[in-house]
């Protein structure tokens, strides 16, 4: 269901990396006015270059952003998490929602810092959302509905794909998909590397390797057939592909990319935990 955001007042607090890329995004499709869209971040001179390079009102008054805002997007490192809410609590309503995008913040602790029933979306997205081609997974908090789902979704669908889950998932998101472009990195690395081992010149080896892998998703996405059967398709008998296969399974290429989602996962809770 599409959601109409033109109307809405949106603050951006922390107009970062993610922040600022979302903002940036959506403002571009038009989904949101300039003249209803604030944004803050931490130094004077970085909010005057921002405000120019968006056209928006940038300060560093997270209260002054947050007060009049129907969204409030919470951008900021976890650790500042706290320091914001404290701006903030005294100006919110709970007729706002908040938006986070703090790894590993559950939402418990954001309504408890806020200590009133201000509906609360937290979503896990990856740096691909800078090209518009990010994964984003969004839990919502004790306060929170499908209405306000609805929202998040239509925020981050601009920047990718999203999906719903339930927060006792999120930790795992973290190690799959907002790690997992890391993990990507290495394979295309060493693809490429694998390239100019058999004569290929790097730049061609990387390209191959890149779109390679890029079709392959696309695959998947657009068939919906398991991965497996779709190795299969790629492997004839007797040919090159189960050779190469043979060797990634010596290897264990399998079992060390399960090993590194199911470590990072465990950062994730742990980072939580201590949070």
């Amino acid at each position: 269901m599409a959601v109409n955001l033109s109307g809405k007042r949106v603050a951006v607090l922390g107009a970062g990396k993610m922040g600022g890329i979302l903002v940036k995004a959506l403002l571009e499709k038009k989904l949101l006015s300039p003249k209803l869209t604030s944004a803050t971040v931490q130094h004077e001179d970085r909010a005057t270059a921002l405000s120019k390079k968006l056209g928006i009102p940038v300060g560093t008054d997270n209260a002054k952003a947050a007060r009049n805002a129907d969204i409030v997007f919470v951008g900021v490192k976890p650790q500042a998490v706290q320091g914001v809410m404290d701006d903030i609590r005294a100006d919110l309503r709970p007729e706002q929602l908040v938006i986070s995008v703090a790894a590993s913040v559950p939402t418990s602790a954001i309504e408890s810092a806020l200590g009133t029933a201000i509906p609360v979306v937290r979503a896990m997205p990856n740096t691909p959302c800078a090209i518009g081609h990010g994964m984003t997974a969004l839990c919502k908090g004790k306060y929170a509905n499908q209405q306000h789902l609805e929202i998040a979704s239509e925020l981050f669908n601009v920047v990718g794909r999203t999906v719903v889950v339930d927060e006792k998932h999120m930790d795992a998101v973290t190690g799959l998909s907002a790690s997992g472009p890391a993990y990507i990195y290495i394979i295309l690395e060493s693809l490429a590397e694998a390239g100019v081992k058999v004569g290929l010149p790097r730049d061609i080896a990387t390209l191959l390797a890149a779109q390679t892998a890029l079709g392959a998703a696309a695959v998947v996405l657009e068939t919906g057939d398991h991965p497996a059967l779709l190795k299969d398709a790629v492997t004839t008998p007797a040919g090159c592909t189960i050779d190469g296969i043979m060797e990634l399974e010596e290897g264990k290429l399998r079992v060390t990319l399960i090993k590194a989602v199911v470590k990072a996962a465990q950062r994730a809770k742990e980072l939580a935990s201590a949070g």
